[in-house]
């Protein structure tokens, strides 16, 4: 560590003891948008980065103030906990470093989650919380275009990541503070969803988000993002026809299957065919979920640690192991099929979520409902993502922001909604009167 990190560090730490609430996720967003991996700590052969001590003294606040979730557990809580366990079980049947490894990114990913569940209360804070997001990123925006056109990386500077990586034609892909372009680009195509979620109410904030995404994605040079940018674009797009969703997933549906008919390779095949950047490997990410098929007895009960013979080239950082650019198949290499479908069912119940509170006419009209539909494009976005990518590094806890936000905003239980008021008693306040409301 140098001056310049330590200060950095320093800083963060201290707003995560001192922000009020209402701002308390900017230093845990800080710590993923403006810091590299490579700036860690080593204790007795482990790595601790500073998302892990953020995440650490993040609770630590939490405990001191007495702060608790506003609406208590909801499904994706308790699935993310369910799979948390069956993950580090798996991983005890692997490797020692192997689980050491999974420990410290549950640590990083889940631990962050919680947090943004305990500091998003209700629809006010996600909104904030958007407005925070578009304005980090326009440091990080700028320092990336700043590496795309000088070729060097100026969050290297922090410690960690120095080599420029080049695409076909020397074309080169920016990914700032994080371990890959496509994984910075991925947080830039997040940027785009909350600044157009806040384009009614906070116009400036979303110019800014805009512009930060387009610097982000745009210097990434990377296919992924961009076909996450049209996949969310598209579920705004949807917004006005709502009403004739079930429709339209049906229609979706009935679709794959008659093109996987009459096709000559599988449907996913189609990822083959797109080439939106010169260069992009979409054979790569077809053909491994189909050696994933092939392989199927090998992995399905808890995982494997060889897939090296599942693909033509494996991958410089395990010479063990396929590149796996599909963030289920990596659940299940992880711990086969009870991994894989607890992750799967986490976005499953959060759609189902966020469907409820759509159809709960009382207590979702106007602006709340187009934030939740923009939580649902967001979601869109990010499955779409994960079938083309793996999300190895801090950039995965963008998705947890966006899970935790709907459960901020989400209507709870079977049959019921939590009003303002419950959000006010978990905020400290004594409510007047507590009400449920019934579609």
């Amino acid at each position: 560590m140098n001056p310049l990190s330590i200060t950095v560090s320093t800083v963060i730490v201290v707003l995560m003891l001192c922000v009020p609430r209402r701002i308390a996720c900017l230093p845990l967003l800080m710590a993923v948008s403006y810091v590299t991996r490579g700036l860690d700590i080593d204790i007795a052969s482990v790595h601790f980065t500073l998302l892990h001590v953020v995440v650490a003294v993040g609770f630590f606040r939490v405990m001191m103030r007495g702060e608790s979730m506003a609406h208590g557990f909801n499904g994706i809580d308790r699935l993310l906990l369910l799979w948390t366990v069956a993950l580090l079980a798996t991983g005890m049947v692997r490797a020692t470093d192997g689980f050491i490894y999974r420990a410290g990114m549950v640590w990083e990913g889940i631990g962050s989650y919680f947090l943004f569940r305990i500091f998003l209360t209700d629809a006010d804070d996600v909104v904030r919380v958007f407005r925070i997001v578009c304005i980090i990123l326009i440091p990080v925006a700028v320092l990336m275009i700043l590496e795309k056109y000088l070729e060097t990386n100026l969050f290297a500077t922090l410690g960690g990541y120095s080599e420029v990586m080049l695409r076909k034609h020397h074309q080169v892909r920016a990914r700032g503070p994080f371990a890959h372009p496509i994984l910075a680009g991925t947080v830039g195509a997040t940027c785009l969803g909350m600044a157009f979620g806040l384009w009614k109410r906070h116009r400036t904030s979303s110019v800014i988000g805009l512009a930060a995404s387009a610097g982000i994605v745009g210097s990434a040079t990377s296919s992924g993002p961009i076909l996450m940018v049209l996949f969310i674009l598209f579920g705004f797009f949807l917004y006005p026809f709502r009403a004739g969703l079930r429709a339209l997933r049906w229609l979706a549906v009935i679709g794959t299957f008659v093109l996987n008919a009459v096709m000559n390779d599988p449907v996913y095949f189609l990822a083959a065919r797109m080439d939106v950047v010169s260069g992009s490997t979409g054979w790569h990410r077809a053909e491994i979920i189909r050696s994933a098929f092939e392989h199927f007895n090998e992995w399905w009960l808890a995982g494997t640690d060889y897939t090296r013979h599942w693909m033509p080239t494996g991958t410089h950082a395990n010479e063990t192991q396929a590149d796996i650019t599909n963030e289920f198949l990596q659940n299940a290499v992880w711990g086969g099929l009870p991994v894989m479908i607890l992750f799967i069912l986490t976005f499953v119940v959060a759609f189902r979520l966020i469907g409820l509170t759509l159809r709960d006419s009382n207590d979702c009209s106007g602006e709340r409902r187009f934030l939740v539909w923009t939580l649902g494009a967001l979601l869109f976005g990010h499955v779409v993502n994960m079938l083309s990518i793996a999300l190895f590094d801090q950039s995965i806890v963008y998705l947890y922001l966006v899970l935790a936000a709907i459960g901020a905003v989400a209507r709870y239980g079977a049959r019921k909604a939590v009003t303002p008021e419950i959000a006010n008693t978990a905020r400290g306040t004594t409510p007047a009167r507590v009400t449920l409301l019934n579609p």
